[in-house]
């Protein structure tokens, strides 16, 4: 028998809405009717919730973009969104597949889920792993969790093996953290030898969470609440990193970063604390651009002691939309920030969105919420990064890798990760970095499958599936699979959560002997319904024998540097591996900034023809220029390609006029 426990939507919202300052309530007559209605016919609501919140201002407090559980139930509320969705089959199986033979990758997957559930408030998902370095056995997950009272929707496990065995942290029938709305963040600070959490707190008003030494003891004697990161209730999006280098200037300073909704732009924000969590620094602007970036992550250079935030400019959302990556540096640590990088747009994954968010699947409409998101790392100048975007034709999501060796200014042409010729998705990659050097990158894959169905665990979706370079991300070993199971597609039964959600990152981390990592996962099954639970697994950091991956396609030609005296309209370019037509425009070739009209492809597809109808060469130096990833090639992305040509017009010689014939003289 499964222990039945209260129905929640995690936070109390009166207390909630009294602290984010909204006051009196104006909303309109049809939007209180609709949210009466809801919360009168399906009970789903929880009955905390005053009947005064000001739905009019959603979209001025850019609610709608935030992803915290908080906004989710505020939004469910306002009649604006539904709970989550259970799925029932009446027939059903517990999908068992490889379950017994772990791969390349990894080790045997362990359920981070221990204790008793409760359907419908079953989903655990949205994860942040950590492994103390001076301990390996110590290994600590984070991830929201549905299970608590309206006033705690978050959750860990806790290993003292090593991540053999987990067990999920339950004080009382809840979790050890009290008061707190998810958003998981987990750290651990050798300079003090503790462990901190970092939510969305309810006590704070803003972020907060709790501290221990004894992570394993989940008493309130062992996790103690420490002073608040921030108090703001519109900051979403965090995240958290800690420097533990003893030799950087910056040793011991942890890291918080979020992203400011009370803000015109909903800016990036970060403060740290440097007396172990017992004050923290004013919050600092991070990104002053005019435009929404999103807080993808925070990490650090583990030799320099140097932060990093990856952003994301989301092009407005919704989809079809293009997405841009952002990176910031700070050098100080984090009195003051850069903006180093700014990339080439690139289109956004998914299938069909709801609201201002892609999402990866057509189920209920619009099902897992994603926007490209992946996770930076950093070691002693060399800046890695991971994400996702559309690939060509229907396949909704690759994984892409980029490298900057000039601590995040510049950064390489996108290498394609996963090489799988199918149209199926890949996506929400997370990637760690050791000590050493070795990188780990690990992403969901559907490439296994060739449908989801919602909820149905008779029908596999996707595995986790892993590459990894032994060399800075200079070569990689081949892409292989890293859970031991194709899971179906998890469903998100809970009334009070909205239902596109599923998991909206997963970081992972490093130590000298191992790499860790968590998702979410739908092989396990209540009433019927395969639902979501965070599991866990490990790599190991010692080297192996790279496959060198290839490099990006180039693209030359034997105008380079030369002199016309014609004003060319036709370019004719030669391409290093052919290239996929269905990536290729006219518009991925300029002249002087001037688009192409039309292209064509020839010699199997390795030679391109770009045409203008005018020609757009002007006297003098002439650029051509093809931007990094403009189009794919059967290897990945093009690099960027530049070169230039003179166009001087033949000057006019005059005609000589013919001289006279003197006459003879007489």
């Amino acid at each position: 028998m499964k222990k039945r426990v209260p129905q929640s939507v995690f936070f109390n919202l009166r207390v909630l809405i009294a602290l984010m300052g909204f006051g009196t309530f104006a909303v309109t007559a049809a939007s209180i009717a609709q949210a009466q209605q809801r919360h009168a016919n399906t009970g789903s609501i929880d009955p905390l919730i005053p009947a005064g919140f000001d739905c009019s201002k959603i979209h001025e407090l850019g609610i709608d973009k935030q992803e915290n559980l908080r906004a989710g139930a505020i939004m469910i509320f306002c009649g604006l969104s539904e709970g989550g969705k259970p799925s029932r089959h009446t027939a059903f199986t517990k999908l068992v597949q490889n379950i017994t033979a772990p791969l390349v990758y990894g080790g045997t997957d362990v359920d981070l889920i221990t204790g008793t559930e409760s359907f419908p408030n079953v989903t655990q998902s949205t994860t942040f792993s950590t492994a103390n370095p001076d301990n390996p056995n110590q290994i600590v997950v984070a991830y929201n969790d549905t299970r608590g009272p309206n006033t705690n929707g978050s959750g860990a496990s806790v290993s003292t093996d090593g991540g053999t065995t987990f067990t999920r942290l339950t004080y009382n029938g809840q979790s050890p953290f009290p008061n707190t709305g998810g958003g998981p963040v987990v750290l651990y600070s050798r300079h003090c030898s503790t462990w901190y959490t970092v939510w969305a707190d309810l006590a704070c008003g803003g972020l907060g969470g709790y501290k221990s030494t004894t992570p394993w003891d989940p008493s309130p004697a062992s996790w103690i609440h420490y002073n608040c990161v921030v108090n703001n209730p519109l900051a979403d999006r965090h995240s958290g990193w800690v420097d533990n280098n003893s030799s950087s200037l910056h040793y011991g300073n942890i890291y918080v970063s979020w992203n400011d909704f009370n803000q015109p732009n909903a800016n990036i924000f970060c403060t740290f604390s440097t007396d172990d969590g017992a004050t923290w620094h004013s919050p600092i602007m991070v990104s002053p651009q005019s435009t929404f970036i999103r807080n993808v992550q925070i990490t650090g250079d583990l030799v320099t002691g140097d932060v990093y935030i990856a952003g994301m400019d989301e092009g407005g959302g919704g989809f079809p939309h293009n997405n841009t990556n952002y990176f910031f540096r700070s050098t100080d640590g984090g009195n003051t920030w850069t903006n180093t990088y700014i990339g080439t747009p690139f289109s956004g994954p998914g299938v069909t969105a709801v609201g201002y968010f892609a999402c990866m699947f057509p189920d209920n409409g619009g099902y897992w919420r994603h926007e490209g998101w992946g996770e930076p790392a950093a070691l002693n100048g060399v800046v890695h990064y991971v994400y996702d975007q559309h690939g060509t034709g229907s396949d909704s999501a690759d994984i892409y890798y980029i490298r900057s060796t000039d601590m995040g200014q510049t950064f390489s042409a996108p290498v394609k990760l996963n090489t799988d010729t199918t149209s199926r998705p890949n996506w929400q990659p997370s990637l760690s970095i050791s000590p050493s050097g070795t990188l780990f990158a690990v992403w969901y894959d559907a490439r296994e499958s060739t449908s989801c169905t919602y909820g149905d665990p008779t029908v596999p979706c996707y595995r986790m599936w892993a590459r990894k370079s032994n060399d800075g991300g200079l070569t990689w070993l081949p892409d292989d699979a890293f859970s031991d199971v194709v899971s179906p597609l998890p469903a998100q039964p809970v009334p009070g959560i909205v239902p596109t959600y599923a998991s909206d990152y997963d970081y992972g981390s490093a130590i000298a002997t191992k790499h860790v990592t968590s998702w979410v996962d739908g092989r396990v099954t209540i009433e019927g319904v395969s639902q979501q639970d965070a599991f866990f697994d490990e790599e190991s950091s010692v080297a192996g024998t790279p496959t060198p991956t290839p490099p990006p396609c180039s693209v030359s030609t034997e105008g380079c540097g030369s002199i016309v005296t014609t004003p060319p309209t036709d370019f004719n370019l030669n391409v290093s591996d052919p290239v996929d037509p269905a990536s290729l425009d006219a518009s991925d070739f300029t002249v002087n900034g001037i688009p192409a009209d039309s292209v064509t492809l020839s010699n199997g597809n390795t030679t391109t023809d770009f045409t203008f109808n005018t020609s757009p060469a002007v006297q003098g130096v002439n650029t051509m220029h093809i931007a990094a990833g403009a189009f794919n090639c059967v290897n990945g992305p093009v690099a960027e390609f530049t070169c230039t040509f003179r166009y001087e017009a033949p000057r006019v010689t005059p005609t000589p006029r013919p001289r006279p014939t003197p006459l003879p003289r007489p």
